[in-house]
């Protein structure tokens, strides 16, 4: 079959590899219809994610049909229709069962390189690293996925791919990130970042009942999509001073919810920064980014309410003092992803939301290195490319 495989920084090719093969009972293989190229791959892109290895597939954004199950899968059947969560979990261990999916303590195969590294193992994750499991990833025409009674959503035939393959990570992420600020009919809600995950993030706080919501970004593309789709107030920061843009329309408190939707990949910070942060990437040094977090913790009324679904792999230098001595409330974490696919996709049917209006490019999977430089490079407007096998 063909695959989008990271032979190394920058480096992105479709190669022919084996199909894959049911290796345990518990296993099913899809035939991919749909994957998502996510922010999250630009990172391994840049060569800021450790643990890779020339060959290896990625992608986490998948959904497709199912043509085989293991003697143990009992929810699927071939010709079943899916979308495949980017987190593998087992069900039945203690953070399972106790719906914190994302932290599932069976699936990551490589746990112990990951506690190396990290002093903890999460669960492992399709297409994105070994210390995440090694898992092969769904930007291909085939995909093995483990646990397949556990992950995977059936979805009925009449929505199309692109309204329902976002289940796979970015509806979900973006849902679980508004929700993390617990808002208040009254809350005034800021985004920082108005890419695919933000722009879940503005839609899902307005579901949520915020008040107000405004987002934060300098890219015209993704500041339209979040003014005219998705209805926030915008901030070009490039423009305005965040700071005093936010005092000046919060009444001088400060936003009541802040949420990171950036991630180690931002460059508010200047150009010197970014020169440094690139550096860093190249050589494999720390390459986390912690400028929008700080400016967060700036940035928040005294009490409020930050969240942070934005990926970091290091550690980072925060204006600590900043966020304990205005008492600032703080969660974070990868998404428990089967907490939410079926909520989400009942509000899809319902049509409250139709999370197709995020695309801009659909591709061939052939196709994949050129798409990841348009995404990279935000060329012709590009905010999410969906790949089509």
């Amino acid at each position: 079959m063909k695959a989008v495989c990271w032979h190394g920084r920058n480096d992105i090719r479709v190669d022919n590899v084996d199909d894959p093969k049911i290796l345990e009972p518990t296993d099913a293989i899809i035939r991919v219809t749909a994957s998502g190229i996510c922010g999250s791959d630009l990172h391994l892109m840049a060569g800021a994610a450790p643990a890779m290895e020339s060959g290896d597939i990625i992608g986490h954004e998948p959904m497709g049909e199912v043509v085989e199950v293991g003697a143990a899968v009992n929810r699927l059947k071939p010709g079943d229709r899916v979308v495949v969560p980017f987190t593998i979990s087992c069900g039945s261990c203690f953070f399972c069962q106790n719906d914190l999916y994302s932290l599932c303590d069976e699936s990551n195969r490589n746990a112990d390189q990951a506690k190396s590294v990290m002093g903890h193992s999460p669960a492992g994750l399709f297409g994105y690293t070994h210390m995440l499991g090694g898992y092969a990833g769904g930007q291909a025409e085939y995909l093995r996925v483990p646990y397949a009674d556990v992950g995977p959503i059936k979805v009925p035939d009449g929505l199309p791919d692109e309204q329902v393959v976002f289940l796979s990570d970015i509806f979900p992420t973006g849902y679980m990130a508004a929700e993390n600020c617990d808002i208040k009919p009254t809350d005034t809600v800021a985004v920082w970042g108005c890419g695919p995950v933000g722009q879940f993030t503005i839609q899902s706080a307005w579901m949520l009942g915020a008040k107000r919501v405004i987002a934060i970004d300098t890219v015209p593309e993704r500041l339209e999509m979040a003014r005219s789709v998705s209805k926030a107030e915008v901030i070009d920061y490039e423009k305005s001073d965040v700071y005093e843009t936010l005092q000046e329309m919060t009444d001088g408190r400060g936003p009541d919810c802040c949420i990171d939707a950036v991630g180690a990949e931002n460059h508010v910070a200047g150009q010197l920064q970014t020169v440094v942060d690139e550096t860093k990437t190249a050589l494999h040094l720390g390459s986390d980014r912690p400028h929008v977090l700080n400016e967060i913790f700036k940035c928040s009324r005294k009490g409020g309410k930050v969240s942070v679904p934005g990926v970091y792999f290091s550690s980072v230098s925060l204006q600590w003092g900043t966020a304990m001595n205005k008492a600032l409330q703080i969660r974070m974490g990868q998404t428990h992803m089967q907490r939410y696919l079926s909520p989400l996709l009942e509000r899809i049917q319902s049509g409250e939301i139709d999370p197709s209006f995020v695309v801009t490019h659909v591709e061939s999977l052939k196709d994949a290195p050129e798409a990841y430089k348009k995404f990279r490079d935000k060329a012709d407007g590009c905010i999410k490319v969906v790949l089509k096998p």
